[in-house]
C-alpha cells in the first residue's frame, strides 16, 4: 500500500473512532414507567419531576440517550394491562409505584429490572429474598413497615384525645391490609379505641363507609394509602370535614388538600433516590444485588386549619416536631 494511501486510510479510521464511540454512548435506552394514577394527579408531578432531575444528573437526557414510557391510570384492570404493555416493549429497566402496580409487573416477567418505591414491608409480601440481597430481577425502595400503621393510630389520638371510634379505610386488593389490621388491633386497647374496618372500592363506597360511621359520636379515621384511596384522597377530605371525622393519613398530599394530619416516608425523596438505582442497572448492574433501601425522610404534616375547623387544640409538642404545620 502507498504512503498516501495509508495515511487517508489512517486518518478515515481515526475519525471513525470518536464518531462510533459517540454512537454507543447516546444510543437511546427504553426504560417504562408504572404510576397507577392518573397522569393529572398533582403529587404524583412532583415525584416524576424529581425522578427526571435525579436521571439527568446521572447523565440521561430524554430522547437524547434514553426514552421513558410512562403508563398511568388507577384502577387494577388498567394496571395489569399497562404492566404487561411495559414489558412487552421490553425495556431496559423498570420503575413502579405501589405494591399494586409492582404485583402486576411480577405476573408479567421475571427478567426485566424493576426497581419499585413506595412498597411496604417487601420481604413481608415475598417481593424480595431480603433487604440486604433481594436476589432475582427486583429492587428498591420500601416504604414502611406494617408496624406504622398503629403510630397513625397514635398520632390521631393525641390530635384528637375524644376519638374512640376509629375506622380504617383501605381498598381490599392492598395486599397488606391484614398485616396493618394486625399492628392496629394490638395498640387498639392500649388506646381505648375500637377499630371499624372499612373496605372500599370506588367514591360511592367511601360515601357509604362514611355516612354509615359518623352516625355515632366520637369517630376518627385511619386511612391506608392504596390506589383507591389516592385516587379518591379529595373524596375522603371532603366527607371527613362534613361528617366533622378527625382523619389521619400516610401521604402528605391527603393533608396538603385538607386533610388533618399525615405521617409516612417521603415519597417524592424516594421517586429522587430511584433514579440513581435505574443508572446503574443502565449501566450494568443487576437489581437483585443492589439492596432494598429503608425510607430516610419521614414527614409528620399537621393542617391547623383543619383542626381549628374541628374545634381541636394540637399539641405543642407535635406542633414542635411536625416537618411542616399547615397554616
Amino acid at each position: 500500500m502507498r504512503r498516501r494511501e495509508f495515511i487517508t486510510l489512517f486518518g478515515g479510521v481515526a475519525a471513525a473512532w470518536p464518531l462510533a464511540a459517540r454512537a454507543e454512548v447516546e444510543r437511546v435506552r427504553p426504560i417504562g414507567i408504572l404510576m397507577g394514577i392518573p397522569e393529572t394527579d398533582r403529587e404524583a408531578k412532583i415525584w416524576v419531576s424529581a425522578f427526571q432531575k435525579g436521571l439527568q444528573e446521572a447523565g440521561w437526557i430524554e430522547s437524547r440517550n434514553i426514552r421513558s414510557e410512562y403508563r398511568w391510570h388507577s384502577d387494577v384492570g388498567s394496571i395489569r394491562t399497562d404492566a404487561a404493555e411495559l414489558v412487552r416493549l421490553a425495556p431496559d429497566a423498570i420503575l413502579c409505584r405501589g405494591s399494586t402496580a409492582l404485583a402486576a409487573l411480577r405476573q408479567e416477567t421475571q427478567t426485566v429490572p424493576i426497581v419499585f418505591v413506595a412498597v411496604s414491608d417487601p420481604v413481608g409480601q415475598g417481593v424480595v429474598g431480603s433487604l440486604a440481597h433481594p436476589g432475582g430481577n427486583i429492587t428498591g425502595f420500601a416504604n414502611h413497615e406494617y408496624t406504622m400503621a398503629a403510630k397513625l393510630l397514635e398520632t390521631l389520638q393525641e390530635i384528637a384525645p375524644k376519638v374512640s371510634r376509629v375506622a380504617v379505610i383501605h381498598s381490599p386488593s392492598h395486599p397488606l391490609v391484614r398485616t396493618y389490621m394486625s399492628s392496629m388491633e394490638r395498640s387498639a386497647p392500649l388506646l381505648g379505641v375500637r377499630l371499624t374496618e372499612a373496605a372500599v372500592r370506588g367514591a360511592s363506597d367511601i360515601e357509604r363507609a362514611l355516612n354509615s360511621f359518623s352516625r355515632e359520636p366520637n369517630g376518627g379515621l385511619v386511612v391506608i394509602a392504596d390506589n383507591v384511596t389516592n385516587v379518591h384522597r379529595d373524596v375522603i377530605v371532603v366527607l371527613a370535614a362534613r361528617h366533622s371525622l378527625p382523619a389521619i393519613f400516610q401521604s402528605r398530599y391527603f393533608t396538603a388538600g385538607g386533610g388533618l394530619a399525615s405521617y409516612g416516608s417521603h415519597v417524592g425523596d424516594q421517586f429522587r433516590r430511584a433514579a440513581a438505582y435505574v443508572d446503574r442497572i443502565l449501566k450494568g448492574a443487576h437489581p437483585g444485588e443492589l439492596p432494598v433501601q429503608q425510607p430516610t425522610k419521614f414527614e409528620l404534616v399537621i393542617n391547623l386549619k383543619t383542626a381549628k375547623a374541628l374545634g381541636l387544640d394540637v399539641p405543642d409538642k407535635l406542633l414542635a416536631i411536625a416537618d411542616e404545620v399547615i397554616e
